[in-house]
């Protein structure tokens, strides 16, 4: 019987024993907007349950979203971020409201 060997041309130790270098998944914002018919208690609730904000927190960001028109809710991975609008759309529809969130890039991430 006759033995195979991989000729060293094809082999690398280097690479079969270096470890893998990991990045941090690219993460994202999640923007609040304002519309003219969702209840202010109602966006604070949104915050609180989806958010996990503290109430006094909540309601400076939802006033800051009733008087600038948006404010940030949060950064998270993609995964997490799509997640919480969904969350978010299926309770404001549920209760009838029009409230929305948009995902954008965070700029300050720096693997983005």
């Amino acid at each position: 019987m006759t033995e195979i060997t991989t000729p060293d041309s094809v082999r690398n130790p280097e690479t079969e024993t270096a470890e893998p270098q990991l990045q941090p998944p690219p993460m994202f914002r999640i923007l609040m907007l304002n519309d003219d018919f969702t209840p202010m208690d109602f966006v604070v609730d949104v915050l609180i349950r989806f958010f996990h904000k503290s109430e006094a927190t909540a309601n400076q960001l939802m006033l800051q979203i009733h008087l600038e028109g948006r404010a940030m809710c949060g950064i998270y991975p993609r995964d997490i971020a799509e997640t919480k609008l969904q969350q978010v759309e299926a309770a404001s529809r549920t209760s009838g409201h029009p409230l929305r969130c948009i995902m954008e890039r965070d700029t300050n991430d720096p693997n983005g």
